[in-house]
């Protein structure tokens, strides 16, 4: 009798549905997958690339992942290699990719009234590393909002510059492009001529610059300023907060003085500007390694040591939460921290009077170390499949698909398919990150143990 009724009973319980099956790693690295298969199948459609482009389908591919990643790698000019239909649909992707498409797919279910169960607020506190699984949703709804706002803001201010130069249709096009590429960091450029042309306009570089900044912050940080100024005693800095801010700006002073004094007198580079161009372009390709993509200058005319800044400063990359790639600049900082910990015979990692969690120390170390074998391995396969190339260039463009930057030494028109697949391949992992990958490639369920109540998590690493 009792087989009969444990029968009835497994027969009542609901199944699980495949969505509540995979877990949010899982999820995350698979709808980044599917959004690079239809991006390349949206480019295949006619209309999408001019004639004379003669893009391959692997062209395609790379185009697709680049954009879906927000790293702005080109195998050719997009102005001149892609239609409109062709550049207005990579600047989708590149704005699906720089939200994320679980936020995506989720404010279009809210927008459709449906209701979000706890798992798939799992799955959106996994994409926007938020910190309290339950405020999800009103995260997301800000998200959306203020990114709109912060590109609108863009494009008003870059319409200044670009309707009186290109006319109100051609010059407001021009605007919501690269306000929506500077702020998801994507790195793509339609302008005639690029950047460069730009490099003493303190409103067209100062805008892409600030723009690039905002969306490396993270939005966490981003709305912890807003609400902290708003009301200071109730909503309180996050250390998280504290700590890359304070990564940030030292990151972006320190990368300013160097290349002011390694390019200040250098030809190709800032050596015709005046003095305050050469400020102004030295700080935006400070701030352009950090995950931006677009360049004011020639990178081929750099120096040795301001390329091998240039790839440090790629490989810290922007802040966990963002639309920034590299090993993140918390990451960074507890890695400095914990240095400076071992050197004065410290045990504990205390950042501005709070106890950094061990685990998150542990993290640290892990991404880092998965990131720079990562970046090692794909290197060395890139000097295999494109030897001709040179160590430096190829080092340089690992780095940047790694790091989903965007940025190049003229490298990538000439690589070969087996070196794009590489990048395409790095670009996505940059992406999605090392670790969730990992993760993602674990299919066991890890065991369930006792309730524990979790400790307060200021800091996000990774």
């Amino acid at each position: 009798m009792k087989l009969p009724s444990l029968r009835r009973r497994m027969a009542r319980r609901p199944r699980r549905g495949l969505l509540t099956r995979v877990r949010p790693p899982q999820l995350i690295a698979l709808v980044y997958l599917l959004g690079i298969a239809l991006g390349t199948a949206a480019l295949h459609l006619p209309g999408m690339t001019r004639p004379e482009a003669n893009l391959s389908t692997v062209d395609l591919l790379f185009t697709a992942t680049s954009a879906v990643c927000i790293t702005g790698l080109v195998v050719a000019d997009t102005s001149e290699a892609f239609t409109r239909a062709g550049q207005v649909t990579i600047l989708v992707l590149a704005q699906i990719g720089g939200l994320g498409i679980i936020t995506f797919g989720t404010l279009f279910a809210l927008l459709a009234g449906r209701r979000v169960n706890f798992s798939e607020r799992q799955h959106l506190a996994q994409q926007v590393n938020a910190l309290n699984v339950g405020s999800v949703l009103g995260l997301v709804r800000i998200i959306f909002l203020y990114t709109l706002a912060a590109q609108a803001a863009g494009t008003l201010l870059l319409s200044w510059r670009f309707v009186p130069q290109f006319g109100l249709g051609e010059g407001l096009y021009q605007a919501v492009f690269h306000a929506i590429s500077a702020y998801n960091n994507a790195g793509f450029v339609v302008l005639p001529g690029g950047m460069t042309p730009y490099v003493a306009d303190p409103l067209v570089s100062g805008v892409i610059a600030l723009l690039i900044v905002l969306g490396g912050l993270g939005f966490l940080v981003q709305l912890n300023l807003i609400t902290h100024w708003q009301a200071p005693r109730r909503n309180r800095m996050l250390v998280y907060s504290r700590l890359t801010l304070w990564t940030t700006g030292v990151l972006l002073v320190a990368g300013t003085g160097l290349l002011l004094a390694l390019e200040w007198a250098r030809a190709g580079t800032l050596g015709p500007l005046s003095a305050p161009a050469k400020l102004l372009a030295a700080f935006f390709q400070s701030v352009t390694p950090r995950s931006g993509g677009f360049a004011t200058v020639d990178m081929t005319a750099l120096s040795s040591a301001s390329i091998f800044l240039m790839v440090a400063l790629m490989f810290i990359g922007a802040n966990s939460g963002s639309t920034g790639g590299g090993i993140k600049t918390s990451t960074f900082a507890i890695l400095l921290g914990s240095a400076w910990n071992l050197i004065r015979g410290r045990t504990e990692l205390v950042v501005f009077g709070r106890l950094v969690l061990p685990e998150n120390v542990v993290r640290a170390g892990t991404i880092t170390t998965i990131y720079t074998l990562l970046v090692f391995g794909s290197f060395f396969l890139m000097l295999v499949t494109n030897p001709a190339l040179g160590f430096t260039p190829l080092l340089f463009e690992t780095v940047s698909a790694a790091a989903t930057v965007g940025l190049s030494l003229n490298v990538t028109p000439h690589l070969n398919d087996a070196g794009l697949l590489i990048l395409s391949t790095l670009m996505y992992l940059g992406r999605i990150g090392p670790v969730t990958f990992a993760v993602a490639l674990n299919l066991r369920q890890p065991p369930v143990k006792g309730v524990k109540y979790p400790p307060e998590r200021d800091i996000l690493v990774g």
